[in-house]
This record gives structure tokens, sequence and C-alpha cells, in this order.
């Protein structure tokens, strides 16, 4: 008996691949890509285009302003929705495709998923070279496609209609993969777009995805039982994967029940609120003294669905030189670092066994109270660098301590690069849990406001961002996005005159002012920018402040609003909450300014204290 077959073009198969991919969430049947963000050109608008056109609100295609920042805001929207529902970000050939690479690295980095479909080279190579095609003199199937290369997890390259039939599925395959998830990217040659073919009839029935949760070894389970009862001096550090596991209310009820110290990386900050009872802050270079005095003294460290990253660690010097860590990761390659007991499985899944694996074991209950002292006396360098003071301009530490206080439970605060995730991270007091989201795995100006586009989308409260004035230059024209479509968020733009926080690591490391700051670059005369006028260009609607009691006063407008509202305000290039975790970058061996030679003298012991990574 023949297959029933359905005739389609390449370009109208995929698309109506996607709309037949569904995933259950919390019960209800959804849509795995809830939409395509997609800019056209004339490697994609006739064919791909046309087939985005007809599947209508089955996929809705949403228009950017540019390719990196819709791809952007198509991870920021994975990223609110804990990786079970994604997007696809299209672009045509050539610069849109690179435009992209960006976006696809941070996704890359940050573990998230976003199907990237870009259009590229005839197949058949008859007109080659076409506009906008790179040309590799010794290779000729290489193409601008290839830069995604390293930045993604899966990566093909369509020269056939039949290819989409094996491609497809194994790039979802590994986007709702918790071990490899992250940016799946697919070349779609021009004219392998446009080719009918005969396609199978189930190729496009209706299928339902799960999340797989793999289960740990036993023995692995057991061997973290025995490290923690041997433990005198346990701490935890919840990363990224707790959230996106759903394991947030169980690591932190067995923190609770069992008295070990919970501390959280930046991308696992609001796993918990900030007042519950195991939470002793952030840990590492932008995090609290609390957590980072818990880390130095801990003698085990259970780091669960983090990849410790050198913000985390202070590039390895935060821990004791003999503490143990015990690492429970869904990725092999995040759980195996730093000597530590490897235990490779689900969040949610390996913290239930390894609970029932400790019996009535507990912290010493003297370690327990440390860890809620420790972070009282933190919560009260919070509260003395947040609170109001008679200086003319405010600093980041009281911009943010309003912008919390005025935040409703499930706002979320949205930032990225620059001086501002220091600050929030450790400032920002979580209010609801994942209501907190600091792109810091790739540390991306820009992300900001096309973020805070992504999470409008996830419709989860309204997305309060905070950016700088360097970031906003950067990227900023989503904000015409989100007033066109109508997805409403909240533009806190601090305007410290540069680039500060980088200012601040240049001349902390002995370095002269340079090039950061406007005031000390090469430029005719400095000129202020005005955010609100701009802002109120592109149809939002805006305010400027100056003082602390008038941002209250415009935040409490700007929940009044029918469309993105941006209020900025100036702020200090030179007062931070104070860190005290060690970060390892270059700092020259040799210099003419003292500064230097003083800085390189300090960081020498940096480097002498770090952990070795065998």
């Amino acid at each position: 008996m023949g297959r029933d077959r359905i005739r389609l073009t390449m370009a109208q198969a995929l698309v109506r691949y996607l709309c037949a991919q569904h995933i259950g969430i919390d019960g209800a049947r959804v849509p795995l890509f809830a939409g395509a963000f997609a800019i056209f050109g004339h490697g994609n608008v006739t064919c791909l285009g046309e087939a985005l056109e007809a599947a209508g609100d089955a996929l809705p295609t949403w228009r950017g302003q540019n390719e990196q920042s819709m791809t952007l805001a198509a991870i920021a929207f994975a990223k609110a929705r804990r990786r079970r529902q994604m997007m696809v970000a299209a672009s045509s050939i050539g610069p849109g495709a690179t435009n992209m690479v960006t976006a696809a690295a941070l996704a890359h980095a940050n573990r998230l998923p976003v199907l990237l479909l870009a259009g590229d080279v005839f197949a058949n190579r008859r007109p080659d070279p076409v506009l906008q095609q790179l040309e590799a003199f010794d290779d000729p199937t290489i193409s601008a496609s290839d830069a995604f290369r390293p930045v993604t997890r899966y990566w093909d390259r369509i020269t056939h209609p039949e290819q989409i039939i094996s491609s497809l599925p194994q790039a979802i395959a590994t986007m709702l993969d918790p071990a490899s998830c992250g940016p799946a990217f697919i070349g779609l040659c021009q004219d392998t777009q446009e080719i009918a073919f005969d396609y199978p009839a189930e190729f496009f029935e209706p299928v339902l995805h799960r999340i797989p949760r793999p289960r740990p070894d036993t023995r692995a389970v057991a061997d973290a039982a025995a490290a923690l009862r041997g433990a005198t001096r346990p701490l935890i550090i919840s990363g990224g994967g707790v959230r996106y596991s759903g394991a947030g209310e169980m690591l932190a009820g067995i923190a609770e029940a069992r008295g070990i110290p919970m501390a959280e990386t930046i991308a696992g900050k609001s796993a918990v609120a900030h007042d519950h009872p195991a939470h002793v802050g952030p840990i590492g270079v932008i995090g609290s003294s609390s957590a980072n005095a818990m880390a130095e003294a801990a003698d085990l460290v259970l780091a669960v669905g983090t990849r410790l990253q050198d913000f985390t660690t202070g590039s390895w010097t935060a821990f004791a030189p003999d503490a143990r860590f015990v690492s429970i990761n869904t990725a092999r390659w995040d759980a195996t670092k730093h000597r530590a007991l490897s235990v490779v499985g689900d969040a949610r899944e390996t913290l239930a066994e390894l609970d029932a694996a400790l019996g009535d074991w507990a912290a010493d209950p003297a370690w327990t109270r440390r860890g809620r002292e420790e972070f009282a006396a933190w919560n009260a360098i919070l509260d003395a660098h947040q609170k109001p003071d008679n200086a003319a301009v405010p600093t980041y530490a009281q911009v943010v301590g309003v912008v919390n206080a005025k935040a409703g439970a499930q706002d979320t605060m949205v930032t990225a690069a620059g001086g501002l995730p220091g600050e929030t991270t450790k400032g920002w007091r979580v209010k609801t849990p994942h209501s907190f989201d600091c792109e810091f795995g790739f540390s991306c100006m820009g992300y900001e406001i096309a973020g805070g586009w992504g999470h409008a989308m996830a419709g989860e409260g309204t997305p309060i961002v905070m950016v700088g004035d360097g970031s906003y230059m950067m990227m900023n024209s989503d904000i015409w996005s989100t007033v066109l479509t109508g997805h409403k968020m909240i533009v806190v733009v601090c305007d410290n005159g540069g680039f500060a926080v980088i200012n601040r690591l240049q001349n902390f490391k002995g370095g002269a002012s340079f090039n950061n700051l406007i005031r000390d670059s090469r430029v005719k005369a400095p000129v202020a920018v005005d955010f609100a006028k701009h802002a109120e260009a592109m149809g939002a609607a805006a305010r400027h402040v100056e003082s602390l009691a008038d941002l209250g006063a415009a935040l409490d407008w700007a929940k009044t609003t029918d469309r993105t509202t941006v209020i900025s305000i100036t702020t200090d290039a030179h007062s931070w909450v104070p860190g005290d975790a060690a970060w390892d970058v270059g700092v020259p061996e040799v210099s003419a300014r003292e500064e230097v030679r003083d800085a390189r003298a300090d960081h020498d012991d940096i480097r002498r204290r770090q952990r070795l990574g065998v």
C-alpha cells in the first residue's frame, strides 16, 4: 500500500511541520513554536515568507527591526517560558544572517532554545555568486551560514527538499534535550526553498513533545549523599538549571529542612524569593558578602544546575582550597568540572533521590545560623546603599531600590551588560520566583530592551527593563516594536555618561580613564542624549526625572499608561555596592604606570589563590 503524499515546496513543508509541533505546559496543550520573528530579504521573502503568510495565526510572524534584536527577543521569550516553549527567528542571506550570530552565541552560552532559519546560497550554484554571497576561494561549500557552526548546538544546510524530514526532528530534539539545549540553525538554500516535493502525510501529523527528565545513576546519588553526610559546612549553589527544571521549590525545601545555606548564581536568581529562610544571597564577583563568606568557609559545595562560570566562582578563588564539589547537572560537560563528584541527571528528579538517600541527616545548626546572620548583615549593607540621601545625583543602588519597591509581584526585571547586572544581582530583592532575568551568560549589550519585548510576549506581568545609556544606544529600536505590537514594558534608562562599569574596571586595574566615559573619549564636545524625547519619537510614553522621589512618581504613572513607557534618570558613574570576590582578567606584566604595576602585584595574588581545574 502506498503512502499518502502531500505536494509542497520545501519552505511550505517546513512551516507546516513546525505548526504541527505541540508541548504540554501545566496540563495545557500549546504550540511548541509560539511564533516567528522575521526580517525578509531576497534569501527568504519569496518562499519562506509565502509559507509564513499562509500559516497565519498557527505560527504568527512578528516583524523585527534588527535581526540580532529580534532573535534576542525570541531567546528572552524562551527564557520566560523556562525553555518549555520557543520561537523561530528567520533572516535572509548575508548580513541578515550574520546579524543573528551574536544572538545565537548568547543562546548557546545561556543554554536557551531558538530555531534560526537563514537564507543561503543556491544549491545548484548556477547563478553564483549571488547577491550577499561570501566566497571561500578554496572551499565553495562555505557560506555565511557556516559562521553559525561554533555558536549553535545543531547545524544543517538544506540542499534538497527531502532533507527536512530528518533535519527538523533532530533540531527540535536538540532544543528540547536539557543536556544539549541551545540554538538550532538551518540554512535554507534559496533554490531549494522553491522546489516542490511529495512529502509523506505522516510527516505533518501533530506531535506532543515532552521534555525528558533523565534520572541519575544510583551509585552517583549514593556517593553524593555520603559526601553530604560527611560535610560539616555544606553550601548549595542554585543555578539556572534549577529554574528550567522547575526544581526551585524542591531545592529550597531541602535546604530549609536540612539547614543547608542556599546561594544563587546570576542565572539562578529568583528560583526562590529573597526572604526565603535558607537563602544567603547571590554568589561570586557581583554577589553578596554573605554568600561569598559562606563559600569561603564551606567544606562541601552542592552545585545544582550551574556551569560554574568565573563570575560565580570568583575565577575559582571563592572557595577553600580543600572544599569538595558535588555537581548535579543534566549536561555531563557542566557536571564534570573542577574535580566535582559528578551526578548527571535532571535537577528535580536528582534532588528527590538525593533527599531520600540522606535519611535524617541535617547540617550543624550553628552553620545554618551563621548563614542567616551573614545574610542579615548583607541586607543591612543593601539598606545603607539604597537609602535615599541628599546627593545631587542618585546611585545605581538607590535607583534599583526605588524600582524594586515599585515593581509588582509578577513583574519581571530584565537587564544585561554594564553596571546594572552587579547592582541588580546584589540589590534586587526578588518578591516572586521567576521574576528576574539578568542575561550574563554572554553579557550582551543590547539584550535588555529586546529581551523585554520577549518577556512581554510571554505575558507574565509587566517587564521592567533596566538599561544603561551605553546599551540603550547600541540597541533600542524594539521600543518601537513593542508600541507597534502592543506588548507593553517599562524601561528605566540610567544615564551615567558612557560605559561606566568598564571605566571602573579600567581604573581598578591601574589604567587611566580612557575611551569609556564620553568625557574621556575622543569627541569634539560631550553631547547629552535626551532619552525621553528619543523614546517619544518611537511612540512610547516617556519622562525624564532627576530625583528618586520623581522616579517613584514616574513609575506609578508608568503603570497607568497604555503602551511601553520609558523613564530616564541621570545616575552616578562612580558609586557601587561593594563586592568582595576576585576576578581574573589580564593585567599588563610591565607598564609605565605605577598604578598598573601595583594592580599587577594584587593580581598575582589572585592567581596564587585559584583552585586548579584538575
